[in-house]
């Protein structure tokens, strides 16, 4: 169980860094950058340790460019482009909507059966954003409204909702295409980082570089490659030989609040009371929407054989 956590506080410290480190390089550039080397590294090691992976079909070209497009690119971009302007755990709690998404995605392209139960819960989930949604700083506000949301606030969504269906995508091309989940990220953070970085280069201030201050800046993106890109990501899958995906999905609910410790520890941010009372809505939500699943124990092993109630 210890591990569980230690992967959310992990998952937690990104947005903290991030959020530091934007203080030093401009988003499109840090997105660009990070994914760029993290995905060189992956398919160098890929080459010269698993060769017998290292393969690509020019047919699988349109998946794999679809890939670095929304699991890569527009998840990464949106959320960095969003975390300006917003403190890290809000950032986070956004993220948050992930599970309630992917149910809904789930629901919709794989006709997965939702019981009365979920619906309650998908209903009370997303209900529980409210209150963190509504309640904006002046900085948010500036960077401009779409009816009751700030920009900032929609970028994060359309990361969140990204992300999702960047995992779906990941997903066909390992258990389809048959390709390693190692040289699939690769090809994506690649790409994607090409992406972001030729975005950065027609947008953002390149003289001679899109960077204030070069130490921290390197510092921060080594951590996140290292963190997020290395290490997170493959405890995140050997914890799911353990334990249940609904399990690992439920404890994610813990993400934001090691995200509102850190940036109160490191970043001088202050959690309030919209924060919490999102948080508790939120895990109601969830508490509701795994129930029947959660009862089945929270190992692998377990899993829940879905029934209709």
């Amino acid at each position: 169980m210890f591990f569980v956590f230690l992967l959310y506080a992990l998952f937690a410290s990104v947005f903290t860094i991030a959020k530091n480190g934007l203080q030093y390089a401009q988003p499109f550039f840090f997105v660009g950058s990070r994914m760029l080397l993290a995905g060189v590294l992956m398919l160098a090691y890929q080459y010269f340790f698993q060769r017998k992976h290292f393969t690509f079909s020019m047919k699988h070209a349109w998946r794999f460019f679809l890939l670095a497009l929304f699991n890569i690119y527009i998840t990464n971009v949106s959320e960095f482009w969003g975390l300006q302007y917003l403190t890290s755990f809000k950032t986070c709690f956004i993220y948050s909507l992930s599970p309630f998404v992917s149910a809904l995605l789930s629901y919709f392209i794989f006709s997965e059966t939702m019981t009365n139960k979920k619906w309650l819960g998908l209903l009370v989930g997303f209900a529980g954003f409210l209150p963190i949604l509504l309640s904006q700083t002046s900085v948010e506000q500036a960077a401009g409204q779409l009816l009751i949301f700030s920009w900032p606030e929609v970028s994060v969504m359309i990361a969140a909702v990204c992300g999702v269906y960047g995992w779906i995508l990941l997903r066909q091309v390992v258990k389809e295409n048959g390709y390693s989940p190692l040289m699939a990220n690769g090809v994506s953070m690649a790409l994607g980082g090409a992406m972001a970085l030729l975005n950065s280069y027609v947008i953002e201030d390149w003289d001679p570089l899109p960077i204030t201050e070069y130490v921290p800046f390197i510092e921060c993106a080594v951590l996140l490659i290292i963190i997020s890109n290395l290490i997170a990501y493959n405890l995140y899958g050997f914890l799911l030989k353990k334990y249940s995906a609904t399990f690992m999905s439920f404890a994610g609910c813990t993400t934001p609040l090691f995200t509102a410790l850190f940036g109160w520890i490191f970043l001088g941010e202050t959690a309030t009371w919209a924060f919490f009372a999102s948080s508790l809505i939120v895990f109601s939500g969830l508490l509701l929407f795994y129930q029947q699943e959660l009862r089945y124990g929270y190992y692998a092993q377990a899993e829940p054989i879905k029934v209709q109630s």
